[in-house]
């Protein structure tokens, strides 16, 4: 078939193929563009050919292309659109386009494209440009699950000041009822399946699940309106260890710890109404509130294994009085007392001949005072005022640590919290195979049974201590090299200040905030 031909060259096409003959040689190459946009069929495949054969008379032909089809559907790889390519001039698809119509309609029969055609808008459609013709409808991933909780009162101190007394108060242990609700759970939706062009299914991705994260042995979950409701098993504190909501036994004291009560020594949470007397003692697996405006005065030991304390009125230790928490330790004063905290220590108004221990140690930054004994933390101390004008040494220490041997520690216990996750896995594979494969259990499988899951409820609580101490040492890593002590008005002479390895005595009063700058203290 010819498909043009002039005084220098022929062009026909033969079984899809573009040939041209050359009858006089002379033609110019730029030319050969409007020829091209006049049979919009003809695609060039071979430019350098064409350019070599119109400089030469030739009788034989040469390929130079190919002839495509008047109308052309492309499907995507993913089968979810398909592009409509016309190879007609414009003029041709305005005066035929119901015939145009017809072939695409044909044509998509013949591809077996059934879903998301689009209408034919003749009068947008390009020559030799993609037209969406199908388009594919997507999946829609479902909703995650979502989860909200019981908003617990933030633990900040509150100082008030009403010309009479200062008041050191804060929200400390919040109480709850027997099946309180304490949170819940929406499921994840299963989403909604897309299509193809061709009307296959796509499915859905369902959304992610999110578990609630709490204490089973102190909440129990429900189905409630189809959402997954977290309630109380019975009344007690709530708080959180080591991101899990906890609810522990509650002891409230109304009175004063002494010779009626003996010494303290609770599995849960204790509110002591009164004070702690001299030489007595408490021991609480969670918080301690002491709530007395007096505070505490030569009380032997406070200690919390797991939780928080709070010292509303102050403590005078007498040089006696020791006060450990796994958490954070919040007092309005300290006199003559150790304090040793795993989290931060809070001190409303001063700390006089104690030692304080913590991750970091704040007091009011107006008018808090450390005079005296010796304060150390890993990240940061503040105090309006250290020492006194009578020179008083205070210790003011922060232990900073080698960065590789920490990455190292981190590395080493990341492997053992895998070691031990698999663990857990294993047995708690091996508990739903038990239990699913007997209805009934002998006394022998019984006891099996109760190992196991004796064994994974302690591996439950290591592997969450594991990752909680991991967490820990990250932040620290963190924070290596941000370590400050922050004096807002007046550090006295004899204030010591050591950050690290280095350290100095101040010989001058100063404040301001002193680190180390190029491995120097900026003292």
């Amino acid at each position: 078939m010819t498909i043009f031909t002039n005084d220098f060259f022929e062009m026909t096409e033969q079984n899809g193929k573009v040939f041209i003959r050359t009858i006089k040689s002379g033609f110019p190459l730029k030319d050969f563009d409007t020829i091209l946009r006049l049979h919009p069929r003809v695609k060039l495949t071979n430019f350098a050919v064409l350019k070599n054969v119109l400089t030469a008379e030739n009788n034989n032909t040469t390929e130079i292309g190919i002839w495509l089809p008047s109308i052309e559907i492309e499907v995507a790889r993913d089968n979810m659109s398909a592009s409509l390519f016309i190879y007609e001039t414009v003029e041709e698809l305005r005066q035929n386009s119901d015939r145009f119509v017809e072939e695409i309609e044909r044509l998509l029969q013949q591809k077996r494209i059934v879903h998301g055609i689009q209408p034919i808008q003749i009068d947008e459609i390009v020559p030799a440009k993609a037209y969406l013709i199908a388009q594919g409808t997507p999946p829609i991933k479902g909703e995650d699950a979502k989860v909200t909780y019981l908003e617990i009162p933030e633990r900040k101190p509150i100082i008030k000041e009403d010309g009479k007394a200062d008041y050191y108060e804060m929200n400390f242990i919040f109480e709850i009822h027997e099946d309180s609700w304490l949170g819940e759970k929406t499921p994840a939706q299963v989403g909604i399946d897309g299509s193809t062009i061709f009307g296959e299914v796509v499915a859905a991705a369902p959304g992610k699940d999110v578990s609630l994260k709490y204490d089973r042995k102190s909440a129990y979950e429900v189905e409630e309106d189809g959402k997954i409701v977290l309630r109380s098993k019975y009344a007690g504190a709530l708080g959180q260890v080591q991101g899990q909501l906890t609810i522990s036994h509650h002891l409230p004291i109304n009175g004063d710890v002494g010779v009626e009560t003996g010494n303290i020594d609770f599995q849960g949470s204790l509110t002591i109404r009164g004070t702690v007397q001299s030489g007595f003692s408490v021991i609480a697996k969670g918080d301690i509130s002491i709530d007395s405006s007096e505070g505490i005065s030569g009380a032997k030991l406070i200690r919390s294994l797991e939780g928080d304390i709070y010292i509303r009125g102050g403590v005078f230790g007498l040089g006696e009085t020791e006060i450990e928490a796994a958490g954070n330790i919040y007092i309005k004063h300290v006199n003559e007392a150790n304090l040793r905290a795993n989290g931060d220590i809070h001190i409303g108004f001063y700390a006089l001949g104690s030692n304080l221990s913590a991750n970091s140690i704040f007091l009011d930054e107006r008018k808090g005072k450390i005079i005296g004994g010796t304060a150390t933390a890993k990240d940061l101390i503040v105090s309006a005022i250290s020492g006194n004008r009578l020179e008083r040494r205070t210790e003011l220490i922060i232990n900073t640590f080698n960065k590789k041997e920490l990455q190292a520690i981190i590395q080493e216990k990341a492997k053992l919290l895998k070691n031990e996750q698999d663990d857990l896995i294993k047995y708690e594979t091996q508990l739903k195979k038990i239990l699913s494969s007997q209805s009934t259990l002998n006394s022998q499988q019984s006891a099996v049974v109760e190992q196991v899951k004796q064994k994974i409820v302690s591996l439950r609580k290591y592997v969450a201590s594991l990752d909680n101490e991991i967490k820990v040492s990250i932040n620290d890593l963190h924070n290596a090299g941000k370590e400050e002590i922050k004096i807002t008005k007046e550090a006295y002479p004899g204030t010591y200040i050591q950050i690290g390895k280095k350290s100095s005595l101040l010989t001058k009063m100063t404040n301001g905030t002193f680190l180390l700058e190029s491995g120097e203290l900026n003292v």
